[in-house]
């Protein structure tokens, strides 16, 4: 038996609740997107039912020592790595099976171990979008910050950039994704935004035509300063490689 949902962690916990609710020996809990039809299984598409998805996390919440579980569960689902949902689908069933206890601090348990390193790459790459965002302003006055993360790591980092900017409207864009997290200084209120195609395409082509003018000249400062205070003589490619992975250089400005 297999289980689809629409992508969202709501459609898979109202899928893993179906789970529960049918005593289902569920073979796989997967995106609709990704289902392939097979042969021998018949898929049963879960629709999104926020109050199947609350009783989820409110039966795991009472069943678990650990008041951060759902964070744990949410933040590994939106690495969005293969199988992540048989993984959280056997966490919650651990979990269920007993009271207060804490199932991630079983380190015996090889599935537990791959949910707990999943939370931990995401932390780190968190981190990277805290360092490594740079926003750029348009005409418009809008500050606009392109990212391709390895991660889904918009739904994380929406805190962050709008306690440090309140005053500024920005928007920073997932280009692998393409969605983006959009802040409104007036309404002090941040929203998930996707874009017609080609609206899409001028942005992840974002060019200096596309700033404005005091951008630029920022711009061309900063890079200038990098190169006065650089020491061709200490340069270590291999640790700053560990620091700044290559994959994030296209979107610095500094490296430009």
């Amino acid at each position: 038996m297999i289980f689809t949902y629409d992508g969202s962690f709501a459609g898979l916990l109202s899928a893993i609740f179906e789970v529960f609710r049918l005593r289902a020996d569920a073979i796989d809990v997967v995106a609709e997107d990704r289902y392939q039809q097979q042969l021998f299984a018949e898929a049963i598409h879960v629709p999104t039912d926020e109050a199947h998805a609350k009783r989820v996390r409110v039966g795991l919440k009472k069943r678990s020592e650990n008041s951060q579980v759902i964070q744990l569960l949410r933040h590994a689902f939106l690495t969005e790595q293969p199988e992540v949902e048989r993984l959280i689908l056997h966490f919650i069933r651990r979990q269920m099976a007993v009271h207060a206890l804490d199932v991630s601090k079983d380190a015996g348990d090889e599935k537990i171990r791959r949910i707990l390193r999943l939370k931990q790459q995401m932390g780190r790459e968190v981190h990277r979008m805290h360092a490594f965002t740079r926003f750029q302003l348009t005409p418009d006055g809008m500050y606009v910050a392109l990212v391709n993360p390895d991660f889904n790591c918009l739904p994380l980092i929406g805190d962050h950039f709008a306690a440090r900017y309140p005053a500024m409207e920005w928007l920073i864009y997932d280009t692998n994704r393409h969605y983006g997290l959009h802040w409104n200084s007036q309404t002090k209120r941040a929203e998930f935004i996707t874009l017609d195609s080609g609206q899409d395409g001028n942005l992840r082509s974002l060019s200096t035509e596309m700033l404005d003018a005091a951008e630029t000249d920022y711009q061309q400062l900063w890079q200038t300063y990098f190169k006065a205070v650089d020491i061709p003589e200490r340069k270590n490619l291999k640790l700053h490689l560990q620091h700044v992975p290559k994959r994030y250089w296209k979107y610095l400005t500094e490296k430009i």
